[in-house]
């Protein structure tokens, strides 16, 4: 019988009982496995400084931690460690706080009120290259598109471009999209920096912002 590859998963919590659930529910799970549990952003960091081999899969961070936000968190994360998968987990459900995480380079947005089989239901479809939102949160930005509060001014990508900026919104690394796409990583990477030279924009962050936005076509 061929086992199961197992999805590394850290936990940035900085309440003790979400982080003994969490650990002990993911225990049971046959595809994810608790590799390192920070209750900062700040203790993460400093972990993934001593041990520069550590890559978890996938991470699920809360917005409301003591001293740097979860939201100030992402970018410092990202660039330490592109490839993983961030995935909120939080109480905050408002539509800008929601905006603000996705546009930074979270993957998903799960509120704290969703069961654990939720919880994992979302970690899983991450794990495939996907991306999830808890449905009262997905409603939330609904009504915010719906109130007219974003607005399109249509920028032109190549079709390639934007087959690849949308593997980014949805998740994906480079290496993903490339297989997606059936070419190379280094074409991946060229056409990026095309992309990044006509939206007028430095990261993979900011293109997603605007993509999320409704300011892309």
């Amino acid at each position: 019988m061929t086992a199961v590859k197992k999805n590394a998963v850290a936990i940035i919590e900085d309440n003790m009982l979400i982080r003994k659930n969490l650990k002990t529910f993911l225990g049971f799970s046959e595809d994810m496995e608790v590799t390192h549990i920070a209750g900062s952003v700040e203790s993460y960091l400093q972990h993934i400084k001593v041990h520069k081999a550590y890559q978890p899969d996938l991470m699920l961070l809360d917005i409301g931690l003591p001293g740097m936000t979860g939201l100030e968190g992402i970018p410092l994360i990202l660039k330490e460690q592109p490839d993983v998968n961030i995935i909120m987990l939080t109480t905050y459900e408002e539509e800008s706080k929601i905006l603000k995480a996705m546009c930074s380079g979270a993957v998903a947005y799960l509120s704290k009120k969703a069961s654990l089989e939720e919880i994992i239901e979302g970690m899983r479809v991450v794990s495939k290259g996907g991306s999830y939102m808890s449905p009262m949160i997905a409603r939330e930005i609904f009504n915010h598109m719906m109130r007219g509060q974003v607005v399109a001014k249509p920028t032109i990508l190549t079709d390639r471009q934007m087959e690849i900026l949308e593997g980014f919104v949805d998740g994906k690394t480079y290496t993903a999209i490339a297989a997606d796409l059936f070419i190379s990583v280094e074409t991946v990477r060229h056409h990026v920096k095309k992309m990044y030279k006509t939206l007028h924009v430095n990261s993979k962050s900011e293109a997603i912002a605007l993509y999320l936005k409704g300011d892309i076509k």
